[in-house]
């Protein structure tokens, strides 16, 4: 844990003030990830793809947030080093993983599973990078936990994808026994 409070200490050095006003933006981009699949999902040529980020976000939330968290109850690492100002209010809950990382990247991912609007891929994948690396400067969690959040979206994105697909090939099935 050490050597991560020196990466969180060093990205502190980079601070400046317009930094330090857009990276609590960038940390609630968050909630794009809702807004962008609810979209997507009202269009029938999208539908697939809103579908599989909200499933993946919902398993990620469910895996994440709800089992993980309270399963390692890992202390933030601005309640141990309390000198550093923070940007955004403490949060209340625990560390590990990084909830905002982990819905960005089961979202961003499962978009990029689904095969559809690839050119959105790079824009998306960018974004979730962002909200991750802003997890870091806002000094509210470990780059381990980051990294967990990376994993853990990837992963539920992944089954979210395996899951739709399989179901779709179940009923593409039942239609040609029917």
């Amino acid at each position: 844990m050490n050597m991560e409070l020196q990466i969180l200490d060093a990205i502190q050095t980079i601070r400046t003030p317009f930094l330090d006003a857009v990276m609590p933006l960038i940390s609630n981009g968050v909630i794009f990830w809702f807004i962008f699949a609810a979209v997507l999902l009202i269009r029938k040529d999208t539908r697939r793809a809103g579908l599989i980020m909200i499933v993946a976000m919902g398993m990620d939330y469910l895996l994440g947030n709800v089992v993980m968290k309270n399963l390692f109850q890992r202390v933030r690492p601005c309640d141990v080093n309390t000198s550093v100002q923070l940007l955004v209010s403490r949060p209340t809950d625990y560390s590990f993983p990084s909830g905002h990382t982990s819905i960005s990247f089961a979202a961003a991912s499962g978009l990029c599973f689904s095969g559809s609007l690839k050119k959105w891929r790079i824009p998306v994948l960018t974004l979730a990078g962002l909200i991750a690396f802003s997890r870091l400067y806002l000094y509210v969690h470990y780059p381990t936990d980051v990294l967990a959040g990376v994993v853990v979206g990837v992963f539920c994105a992944w089954a979210s994808y395996r899951l739709i697909r399989r179901r779709e090939k179940s009923f593409q099935y039942e239609e040609v026994t029917a």
